[in-house]
């Protein structure tokens, strides 16, 4: 596979029981597979402190605001979107397998970002709750005051209509 950032090959590196390509010597990019990068992206995996010291050329060319192809995916282009709520890194991920192209640093400040999957998700939802809160309150709202009518609405049937003419398990009734 070749570096999507620069063209130079990737070489396969092992971070503890993860497998993953790197561009050493090139623009020091990272390439991970499908659910790898969960792997070495919090503090406390140590497995993934190997990957911040990939040898680098500084000379190395890389335009960041390109559209990417996929290392493993032959023309696919990769989706660019942010790797968190913190908005800090944008990463690339391949529609296709689901893999991610880190570039050089990249990894480093994720993992700075939350110490936990816990944190993370307390974040996520504190993110969610700021965007979408109002949205989220009028549509509970909505839901709530629709299952309070479908329950009078059942409690009226249930005086109108006996019990045997209720569909459901029994072997008899009208319906």
């Amino acid at each position: 596979m070749n570096c999507p950032a620069c063209g130079k090959a990737l070489r396969e590196m092992t971070a503890g029981d993860v497998k993953v390509d790197v561009c050493d010597g090139g623009c020091g990019g990272v390439w991970f597979d499908n659910f790898e990068l969960q792997k070495v992206d919090e503090q406390h995996e140590s497995a993934g402190e190997v990957l911040l010291d990939i040898g680098r050329d500084q000379g190395a060319a890389v335009d960041h605001a390109a559209r990417k192809n996929c290392p493993k995916c032959d023309g696919q282009v990769m989706m660019r979107h942010f790797a968190g709520v913190k908005k800090e890194v944008e990463v690339d991920e391949c529609p296709a397998c689901g893999g991610f192209w880190l570039d050089f640093g990249e990894l480093a400040t994720i993992r700075t970002q939350f110490a936990s999957e816990e944190e993370k998700a307390k974040a996520t939802e504190a993110y969610f709750a700021d965007v979408f809160g109002d949205e989220f309150d009028k549509m509970r709202a909505e839901s709530d005051a629709t299952l309070k009518k479908a329950r009078r609405i059942a409690h009226l049937f249930r005086f109108a209509c006996p019990s045997y003419y209720i569909p459901g398990d029994q072997e008899w009734g009208a319906f």
